[in-house]
């Protein structure tokens, strides 16, 4: 009964990754929301361009292009997002497939996230410094401090992220392939080459 009574609630538990997906579809709606906003902008920069100065198109072009770095963004967090804590994506024969995804974990979602704000918040600095005679000197400061945060930030994750590997792999055989995976109990002597990618299990003996 209690073995029963566990798996019942193992499968609700696996099965509750589903509440999940409703979050990206509205994410997908959020990326169409983006294109409005980015067509709103481009129909307005093209009938003025002749009218515009060269640091006002520059402007608009950064404003394209800051829209379209957050477009980036939320295809990467609905792709990896999806395929890391829902379902994988069955599209792998597809040919315009990006080589990207179903090979970012979460680490690498989270370093990839961070990159990308850090891109967009120097265009949003860029576009202060194009436009800085009519920029306060206290919002400019406020704005590289944001910067720098969100790049110290980055350095701080992907820092934590290698130490966090490096500790995993630590006590491992430094002579064994990093490839080979070696089962619990398994005792290879130094200068063994195990075969293949698995090594064999022997408990309490020696490959020889």
């Amino acid at each position: 009964m209690l073995v029963m009574l566990e798996r019942l609630i193992e499968r609700i538990l696996f099965a509750s990754r589903w509440v999940m997906a409703p979050f990206y579809l509205g994410l997908a709606v959020a990326l169409v929301l983006l294109l409005v906003k980015f067509m709103q902008e481009l129909f307005h920069t093209v009938p003025n361009v002749f009218a515009m100065t060269e640091a006002q198109l520059v402007l608009s072009i950064l404003s394209l292009i800051d829209l379209s770095l957050a477009g980036n963004l939320l295809l990467l967090v609905i792709f990896s997002g999806y395929e890391n804590f829902v379902s994988k994506i069955d599209n792998a024969d597809h040919k315009d497939r990006p080589e990207w995804m179903g090979k970012i974990d979460y680490s690498g979602m989270k370093l990839k996230l961070v990159a990308s704000i850090v891109a967009i918040s120097a265009i949003q600095l860029l576009r202060a410094f194009m436009n800085i005679e009519n920029r306060d000197n206290i919002e400019l400061a406020w704005l590289v401090g944001i910067h720098l945060t969100f790049v110290v930030s980055g350095v701080l994750l992907a820092l934590m992220d290698r130490l966090t590997e490096s500790a995993a792999g630590h006590g491992k055989d430094p002579h064994i392939p990093h490839d080979t995976d070696v089962e619990d109990g398994t005792v290879i002597e130094h200068g063994d080459k195990p075969d293949g990618k698995k090594a064999a299990s022997k408990s309490g003996g020696k490959k020889s």
